[in-house]
């Protein structure tokens, strides 16, 4: 989806190293390893909050609190799904509660946002219904602010799943542990956000 945040987090995300190793040597309070494992992630999860919060100091203070929780509960974490996971369901059920006690979201209209290049942008994009994921668009720089403000009006539980599918490029198996549902609800949740995201955005240049 977001081209540009992918291309931002690609260095962030690499699992080439031997998580397993990292998880056995931290739970034995090895804090070298403990620190491997934040360093590793800690732009993933930022990222990911942010999308899904919408605040810049809100998505910082969550990625705190949700690696001292995956510290505190490495004990607890038994490998029955990848650390990974583990640690997105953490940070991702933390913002849902956070979202829940405190909605944030700006009602204000899309179109007192956009000028008249903006605008072009997005129609030049918007009109061809092969698009499957509108915040593609936020790989052009002249529009991507743009698409981040449109993703922030979804409800959190389209914006979540949006943004670990196609952000976050996780699987849709990956995502059904994250957010511990079927695949098959993760697939439609997807389908509608993408589908609403793409509504906001065209009522946005009318």
């Amino acid at each position: 989806m977001v081209k540009f945040i992918q291309e931002q987090l690609k260095t962030a995300g690499n699992i080439s190293i031997d998580e397993a190793s990292l998880v056995a040597q931290a739970r034995a309070g090895n804090m070298a390893s403990v620190e491997k494992l934040i360093l590793k992630y800690q732009d993933r999860v930022y990222n990911t909050i942010l999308k899904i919060c919408g605040n810049e100091a809100d998505a910082a203070e969550l990625a705190q609190d949700a690696f001292v929780r995956a510290i505190q509960g490495l004990k607890d974490f038994r490998g029955q799904s990848s650390f990974y996971t583990w640690l997105f369901r953490i940070a991702v059920n933390l913002t849902f509660n956070f979202c829940k006690k405190n909605s944030k979201v700006s009602f204000q209209s899309l179109q007192e946002e956009t000028d008249e290049e903006t605008n072009r942008q997005l129609k030049y994009y918007l009109i061809d219904k092969n698009i499957q994921e509108p915040s593609e668009l936020a790989s052009k720089k002249e529009v991507q602010g743009l698409i981040l403000k449109a993703l922030e009006k979804l409800d959190p539980q389209q914006r979540a799943v949006v943004v670990l599918r196609d952000i976050e490029q996780m699987s849709y198996n990956e995502i059904a542990e994250t957010l511990d549902m079927e695949i098959g609800t993760v697939k439609s949740r997807i389908t509608r956000g993408r589908r609403n995201l793409r509504e906001i955005l065209e009522a946005a240049i009318q």
